[in-house]
């Protein structure tokens, strides 16, 4: 896929993410804002009404004590003692809230300012939340003579209660906008990974195109000179013709099956013979193998078994390859004299293989994707080794088939290091 077209798509869906938060936000502060003009509206309508409850009560409580009359001339209200009790005023407040909903902790008082008195509370703890927070509703409006006295209620928990109000909304919006996150992480994600599938899949298709090119054009050599009925009487001639085309076509059927083997491992039927194998026998046969390629290069292969137990349960045919690879890697990324060196130790329930070379190395950012399929570390001078970038996925998909584990220490230019560890035994 073009960069451009990418970084455009990439720009665009941040905008609409942008766009459709910001939709979201503006929703919820929209219905937070009536929400909360609803609730002092039915506050203030329950107040008003507690208000004109207060009054019709004093007025009745003066008729039966026969003090209407002088409250007519000389306009003063009763103390609020004489008709009503700090209970009987939470009942009315609690009973004029419930009805338009608010069913919140309220605290009141009755207030009057010129005296800083309070003459009625439910509760001393919050007189100055009351004072400086609460809501004001003026008594007795029409008694001129006396100075103004209110009742003030204050809710503790005002904003807990418009949440809980919203929580649907908000609960909502909350799961469309982690979806959308959680969508745009993904899409850009899987952009990014099917191009770099896209760049390493034709990596390989060049790499293997170039190693299945050199084998057959050297058996269409072989048979070439082969046919040659001049040179087909030399007995020397034809055995070392012969020879030739015997190795390269081990070599094009050994590149074949690393192909095939990981194609199974894709599918999950990668088929394991289960046997006692002795890792020291497979070590020193892969080491003779291996041996004069890391001689020609004026290098050298050091073992050191010091596992007293080296026998554990595995396929011997899968163990092979899995040392063979990493020995391979270990010769071919470490171009000067190779200094490989293997060391098997005990564990408490297996063994360990740690494989060191004096390579290239691989920076930090690489190791946590070598173990990929089709994955060549793109720096330094690697690519001027041949490989498919299925070696040390074949490995690591080995290495859990027998139950074990594979870790990786490595610095640029300074050599890596594979630990390997094998349970004596496969437990499912």
């Amino acid at each position: 896929m073009n960069r451009r077209i990418i970084i455009f798509t990439i720009i665009a869906m941040t905008i609409a993410l942008i766009g459709l938060m910001g939709i979201q936000i503006y929703w919820i502060q929209s219905a937070s804002a009536i929400k909360e003009a609803n609730f002092r509206r039915s506050v203030n309508e329950a107040m008003v009404k507690v208000v004109q409850k207060v009054e019709r009560m004093e007025k009745s409580k003066a008729m039966l004590t026969n003090q209407y009359e002088s409250m007519l001339n000389f306009n003063r209200h009763l103390t609020y003692d004489n008709f009503l009790t700090v209970g009987a005023m939470d009942t009315l407040i609690k009973l004029q809230l419930n009805i338009r909903g608010v069913d919140t902790r309220y605290e009141f008082c009755i207030y009057k300012p010129e005296r800083q008195e309070f003459l009625m509370e439910r509760s001393p703890d919050f007189r100055k939340e009351l004072i400086e927070k609460g809501n004001a509703f003026i008594l007795f409006q029409a008694d001129i003579y006396t100075s103004p006295e209110y009742l003030l209620i204050y809710f503790p928990h005002e904003k807990q209660f418009l949440l809980t109000e919203l929580w649907g909304m908000l609960l909502i919006s909350i799961i469309l906008i982690i979806v959308i996150v959680y969508s745009f992480t993904y899409t850009i994600t899987t952009i990014f990974r099917q191009k770099r599938l896209s760049e390493m899949k034709n990596d390989f298709i060049n790499n293997m195109t170039h190693e299945f090119k050199t084998p057959i054009s050297t058996i269409s050599l072989a048979c070439e000179a082969l046919a040659d009925k001049e040179l087909r009487g030399s007995g020397e001639f034809l055995e070392s013709y012969l020879s030739m085309i015997t190795e390269e076509n081990k070599r094009l059927a050994g590149m074949a099956e690393k192909i095939l083997q990981t194609a199974l491992i894709d599918k999950g039927q990668l088929k394991m013979k289960r046997e006692k194998i002795d890792l020291h026998e497979i070590i020193t046969d892969v080491i003779k193998n291996l041996r004069i390629q890391v001689e020609i290069k004026d290098g050298e292969i050091k073992r050191r078994f010091k596992a007293t137990i080296s026998q554990i349960e595995g396929d011997k045919v899968h163990v092979t390859n899995l040392v063979y690879n990493l020995l391979d890697n270990a010769n071919k990324y470490s171009p000067k004299k190779p200094m490989i060196r293997i060391i098997t130790e005990n564990a408490s329930n297996g063994i360990v293989i740690t494989i060191e070379d004096n390579g290239i190395g691989i920076g930090k950012n690489e190791q946590k994707k070598i173990f990929e399929k089709l994955y060549r570390v793109p720096t330094g001078n690697i690519h001027e080794v041949r490989g498919f970038g299925l070696g040390l996925n074949y490995v690591k998909a080995i290495v859990e088939e027998h139950k074990g584990r594979i870790s990786i220490e490595s610095e640029v230019n300074k050599g890596s290091k594979f630990k390997v560890f094998l349970p004596f035994t496969i437990k499912e």
